[in-house]
């Protein structure tokens, strides 16, 4: 092994350490509680080299963005696989993303509330983000109906759970209605 791939290595090990810590971070004591001085602190590495990995804050959210949206990609597919029906497979998915947006509010709000320097629905969006779509279309597709374009179907499924999730976090919605809310979406608008 050489010096420069033992380097290398070493500097994903870091990387991985910067995104897990300001992961763990924000999720115990929310995004602000996430600075460069303090992660610099929290991982025993000076500014200057948390800053040679991410130029700031905005690229740290993205990381765990990215990360957050392999993870709701792979939560999502193993929930649909295991399911038969369109209608379990769709209540499936509905149920993970909002289980996910609830045991991972940080993560969620850097995919989708925060400014992490990503593109989305666009020809540069990563990798990562389009996955986690695909993740969602995948199932939705099905029931998108004969006449509705798959993809526009999915965005207006999504934007529903996305509402619920946020609506139900600020604690404008009761929790305790969720699970008739989901079933709602699956009866008017997947029409299952």
């Amino acid at each position: 092994m050489s010096v420069q791939e033992r380097k290398g290595r070493e500097r994903a090990e870091r990387e991985r350490l910067i995104v897990a810590t300001a992961r763990d971070l924000a999720e115990q004591q929310g995004w602000d509680a996430v600075t460069t001085r303090r992660l610099a602190e929290c991982i025993e590495y000076s500014q200057p080299v948390l800053y040679s990995h991410f130029r700031g804050k905005r690229e740290i959210i993205g990381a765990v963005a990215l990360q957050g949206a392999t993870e709701m990609a792979a939560a999502v597919r193993a929930a649909t696989d295991a399911m038969g029906r369109p209608r379990e497979r769709v209540a499936a998915l509905a149920r993970t993303y909002l289980d996910f947006a609830a045991r991972n509010p940080a993560v969620y709000d850097a995919l989708f509330q925060l400014d992490g320097g990503l593109a989305y629905a666009q020809e540069g969006t990563p990798q990562p983000l389009k996955d986690a779509f695909a993740a969602l279309l995948e199932c939705l597709s099905e029931v998108a109906g004969d006449d509705v374009d798959p993809a526009l179907f999915t965005e207006v499924f999504w934007a529903s759970l996305h509402g619920l999730v946020t609506l139900t976090r600020t604690g404008r919605l009761l929790p305790e209605n969720t699970e008739p809310r989901v079933e709602l979406l699956l009866d008017r608008l997947a029409l299952l």
